[in-house]
This record gives structure tokens, sequence and C-alpha cells, in this order.
């Protein structure tokens, strides 16, 4: 590893099919059966899947159509949010009693870095062990974690042994680790950029490294950096306990599609009161208001417009939707309408934190 990089402790935990696990939990009679959260068979698309499911190919933003075809035992359960969050509260707690310094991702997964720990425990591995086991023996729940010198590796590392395992990467096996990996393994590369890989002949770490930062950037523009850097070890992005949102949004799939336009205007009235009680909650404004559209045959259709002014209430919001869905007709019936709100007065503050100077042993232990 070059000598001057940080080199910090971060655990990367993800709940293991959290939202399908949360419902088996409370519903004893769904263990060992294949369940899907959210969708039906007639419409509607999956949340979450269970391992069972998942073993007939039901995925996460499949159509429940589809996923009953693949799986005729498939259970449909309607996704209980206000639940999910509740665990993933006590889930945090637990956490927190080890480090204040936690990044969460989602619900269901979030970085830790135990570099300085509460515990005063020199080992993030059997942080990472102990962790686990309390989420399962307080809250009866399987989660995996990675373990490693950055976000980028540890995040990588937590699929490893999934479910109920987990991965460290202790740093001298941090390069070979990363060249023997699979590209489509690298966080941040989906099927088109893998595609686009396998055309350059890039399949591995070790394929990526071979090439150069300006081939790089030719190929992939900005995220070709990322690569370059990621490849070699080289993520310097710290936990950030307070992360600052870019935008924030409500939406709605509906149980039938809407071909009327009198008919959406009465569900954009109700989006846009959610999406007032969030900015409310946050104490967020934005300019930028976004339309979200998605017709019955899935294709996505995005409207934006950028007020000189921040706007929360769900008036302003609202007759910005207004006009954003009359901007252009609509070229099928609607499955889905959402709104959102960017460019934030978030954006201009700042976070200010102490560092801790930590000095590095040779002996980094994990």
């Amino acid at each position: 590893m070059p000598n001057d990089l940080p080199l910090r402790k971060i655990i990367h935990v993800d709940m293991d099919a959290f939202y399908a696990s949360v419902e088996e939990l409370d519903n004893p009679e769904l263990k060992g059966k294949p369940v899907a959260v959210g969708g039906n068979e007639i419409r509607g698309v999956v949340s979450a899947a269970n391992y069972e499911a998942r073993k007939y190919g039901v995925r996460s933003a499949m159509s429940g159509y589809l996923a009953k075809k693949n799986c005729p035992e498939l259970i449909f359960v309607k996704p209980r949010y206000d639940r999910y969050k509740e665990i993933s509260k006590q889930i945090r707690a637990i956490f927190h009693d080890y480090t204040d310094l936690v990044e969460p991702l989602s619900l269901d997964e979030a970085y830790l870095d135990v570099t300085v720990n509460k515990k005063g425990n020199p080992s993030a591995s059997l942080i990472a062990k102990e962790i686990r086991q309390r989420i399962f023996n307080e809250l009866g729940l399987a989660a995996s974690a990675g373990i490693s010198i950055n976000k980028f590796i540890a995040k990588v590392a937590s699929d490893f042994n999934k479910p109920n395992g987990q991965k460290t990467v202790n740093p001298e096996e941090v390069l070979e680790f990363l060249e023997n990996l699979d590209i489509r393994k690298f966080y941040g590369v989906g099927k088109v950029t893998a595609q686009k890989m396998y055309k350059l002949g890039i399949f591995t770490g070790k394929d990526l490294k071979a090439k150069t930062l300006d081939f790089l950037d030719n190929h992939f523009g900005k995220s070709g950096r990322y690569y370059y850097h990621v490849v070699r070890g080289i993520h310097n992005s710290e936990v950030k306990p307070h992360r600052i949102p870019k935008s924030v949004g409500a939406e709605r799939t509906f149980s039938e599609n809407l071909s009327s336009e009198i008919f959406m205007l009465e569900r954009l009235q109700h989006i846009a009161e959610e999406l007032e009680r969030r900015l409310i909650k946050s104490k967020i404004a934005g300019k930028t208001v976004t339309l979200k559209i998605k017709y019955s045959d899935f294709t996505l259709n995005t409207r934006s417009k950028t007020l000189p002014y921040f706007v929360s209430n769900k008036e302003l919001i609202l007759e910005t939707a207004k006009e954003l869905l009359y901007q252009e007709e609509l070229h099928n019936s609607v499955r889905l309408l959402g709104i959102s709100l960017a460019n934030l007065n978030t954006e201009k503050k700042k976070i200010e934190t102490k560092e801790e100077i930590i000095s590095v042993q040779l002996k980094f232990e994990f």
C-alpha cells in the first residue's frame, strides 16, 4: 500500500434481505417460504425478496407478474416502512455503542469508522462480529459485514460471505484482493459499464489496473479517475455521520394505471403534501422541482424546473408540478408519479468536525 494513504478501520454492515427478514420475524409462518415484499402477481414491483425467493431468480425491481411466473409459490407481502424504520433505528443504536462515526446509506446498511472506538478494541473484525451477534441476539435478524481500510473495499467485502457472514481485507491483502476481483464486483460498476469494460478487455481488477489514467479518462470520463484509484486501494472518502441530502422526494405507485390528468392532479396533491411534511421535518427547502412519471410500459420520464427562490410549501410545489405535467402530452397511461426537490439550501452548509490525529503503527491490527 502507498505509505501516504490514511489507514482507517472501516466496517460496512449490510442487513441480510432486511425487509423480508423483518416480515419473517413478525410472522414466523413465512420462514422457509419464498417471500417478496411489494408488488403482487398482477402488477407492481418487488421491493425486496428473501433468499428462498432469490433461488428462483426473484429480485428487487422485478415486476410482480414476472416474479410469480418464476416462482409460483411466491408469497407477496405489503411493505411496512414504518416498521422497517423502527427496526433500523434500533440497529443504529447498536452501532452508536461502538462509534459516533456512523454513516447510514439506507435503512439496512451503514459504514462505521472504528479506528478509534468507544470500546477501545483494536480489532475491527472482532467489533464487526460482536455487532452482528448483538443484532441477532437483540433483534433476531442476521447481518453481514465487510472490514477493511476504506469504504470502497469494506462495501465490496460485505457481499462476499452473505448471508450472515463477514470478510476482512487486511492492509497487506488489499492490492491482491482488488486484482483478483471480478470487475462486476466493483462497487459502482453496473451492467452497462461492465459490458463496456468487457469489450475493452477488462474482466478483473488486474485488467483494470493495467490501463492508464488517460485510457480510463477517455473511455469512462469522470469515472475513469475513480476506477484508476480504487483498483489501487485509494479511496479517501471519510465516514460522514451527517450526510447532507442532495434531494428530497416522494412518490406513489398506483394499484391501477391512470389515464386521466384529472386523477393525476389529485394524486400529485397527496404527493406534494407528503413531500412538504418531509421538508418541514428536515428543515429543508429547494429550488429545482422535478416531476417523475413512470408509464404502464415502465418507461420513465422526468421534467424539471428551477425556481428563482427556495420553496418548501405544498402549494408552490404542486403549482410547479402541475406546470410540468402539462408541459407535454402523456404518451401512455401512468403507473407512478413522484415529485422531488433539489438544489437545496443545505448545499451551502458546512459541517465542521474535529479530526483526531492517529499515529499508525507498522502493524495495523484488524
